[in-house]
């Protein structure tokens, strides 16, 4: 059946991290499915690339513009279709799953990550207007976005959270899912069985900013550290998922038919060469984890990816990792930090640069 499938026999489902109109009408997302894909991740950079670099909207965008309709509108009203195609073509995983996967998920608008009013009407909008039961709606998990999060749950809705680079701010995430599900629960309003979530922890990008002050740093210490620090964050961040969903706390909802909120791994494609391309899906694999990945690292792990169970497999070096990372001088709280910063920035960057061509397009309609 292939290495994706055999991925998922491992207890992890393998998502792909991209989403465009010509994977629609070509029947490429259906291929994929196939191939055992289990769920879409899409970002505005992701549509960016998608919407600015064909003519697969063109028609549509003409229609819109034609009917009144502004830019950002014409962007969103193409966004939803593509979303509900997919949604379509991800159902069955979805039912045949149990609700255990099968989902698409859109991002708020990400000039809403420091409002946390602006995020909780937005994502609430948005999951109104798609309102599908294999939705995702992602918000970023800042300090403004992280109520947003509680709420959203609260309400019986289901969130894919992003951009988490640190234990800590998990920590704070899993905690908001599950006082929104007290919250679901207190109320008696919502059934705690619709409402999923995955919790989407960044992985390369930590070795990318970590690695250059190990390289700063500059002592043999430092650079055996190297390539290390992402890997073992996640493999950590998975003890604390384990811990957060076990325990009184977790029991009560569980008992109330309420789903742990998995840790999802973004950002799995290798950026530095001069490590394996499957280096971030081959160290991670587990029980109750979501692993999304571009096509050329999906191509990369079908050819000589390897399937076992590694997420735990040495917790005391993870922790080993991150402790000699401490020694050498590196602050990986300010690491996420400037994660955090770069990460919304460069989906705002995204986002505007979008518009900007969509206008542009607009003008030389008119």
């Amino acid at each position: 059946m292939g290495r994706l499938h055999d991925l998922h026999e491992a207890g992890q489902s393998p998502w792909l991290d991209n989403l465009r109109r010509g994977y629609l009408r070509s029947g490429e997302l259906q291929a994929y499915v196939d191939r055992g894909i289990r769920g879409i991740t899409s970002n505005p950079s992701i549509f960016q690339k998608a919407i600015a670099d064909s003519d697969d909207y063109d028609e549509q965008f003409s229609s819109l513009l034609g009917g009144g309709v502004s830019v950002e509108d014409a962007y969103w009203t193409m966004v939803r279709d593509d979303i509900g195609e997919a949604l379509a073509v991800l159902r069955p995983v979805h039912d045949e799953s149990g609700g255990t996967d099968g989902y698409v998920s859109v991002e708020v608008d990400p000039g809403l990550a420091r409002d946390t009013a602006g995020t909780i009407a937005a994502a609430r909008e948005l999951d109104q207007r798609i309102d599908q039961p294999n939705l995702f709606v992602k918000i970023p998990a800042t300090e403004e976005g992280v109520p947003a999060i509680e709420t959203m749950i609260g309400e019986g809705r289901s969130i894919n959270v992003t951009l988490i680079f640190s234990i800590e701010r998990y920590e704070a995430v899993m905690d908001a899912y599950l006082s929104g599900l007290e919250t679901l629960l207190e109320r008696g309003t919502g059934d705690l069985s619709s409402v999923t979530s995955v919790a989407s922890f960044f992985i390369s990008r930590v070795d990318t900013e970590v690695d250059n002050r190990l390289d700063a740093i500059g002592t043999d210490a430092a650079l055996a550290l190297r390539g290390k620090a992402a890997v073992a964050q996640g493999q950590i961040a998975y003890q604390r998922f384990l811990a957060n969903f076990s325990g009184p706390r977790w029991e009560r909802l569980a008992a109330a038919g309420a789903n742990a909120q998995r840790p999802l791994w973004a950002s799995t494609s290798t950026k530095n060469p001069d490590y394996p391309d499957t280096l971030y899906v081959d160290t991670l694999i587990g029980p109750d984890t979501v692993n999304t990945l571009p096509e050329p690292t999906i191509v990369a792990f079908e050819e000589r990816g390897t399937v076992a169970r590694t997420v735990d497999a040495d917790v005391a070096g993870a922790r080993a990792v991150l402790d000699g990372l401490d020694e050498v001088g590196v602050d990986m709280a300010d690491v996420a930090r400037v994660l955090e910063v770069e990460g919304v920035a460069a989906f705002e960057k995204s986002f505007d640069d979008l518009l900007e061509t969509l206008q542009s397009k607009a003008d030389r309609r008119a």
